[in-house]
């Protein structure tokens, strides 16, 4: 099964394939995704890498966390399973 890789603090000019090439150097790339705001279609700044190799993807986390692409240091970690949220925001009421 294939790790998947949280990258933050993306460059609104940043493309998936910018990602694919920092992070094939480290081994093989699966999948990129860039997570973009659905009424806009622009970046929301972050998004993920899958890397087949677990070991690949530990290395590429370790080199390329806090380095510079597209003018920006990348925060760059395991990436954290989603976790549900209600859908009021807020303080969690419904408001009518």
């Amino acid at each position: 099964m294939s790790k998947k890789i949280y990258v933050g603090n993306l460059s609104f000019r940043t493309t998936e394939s910018d990602i694919t090439q920092a992070f094939s150097g480290y081994g093989a790339v699966e999948s990129v995704s860039i997570i973009t705001d659905r009424d806009t279609g622009r970046s929301k700044g972050f998004g993920f890498v899958e890397m087949a190799d677990h070991a690949d993807a530990d290395k590429a986390i370790n080199a390329l966390n806090g380095t510079e692409l597209g003018g920006r240091n990348l925060t760059v970690n395991e990436a954290r399973p989603m976790v549900k949220r209600d859908n009021f925001g807020g303080n969690g009421r419904r408001r009518f």
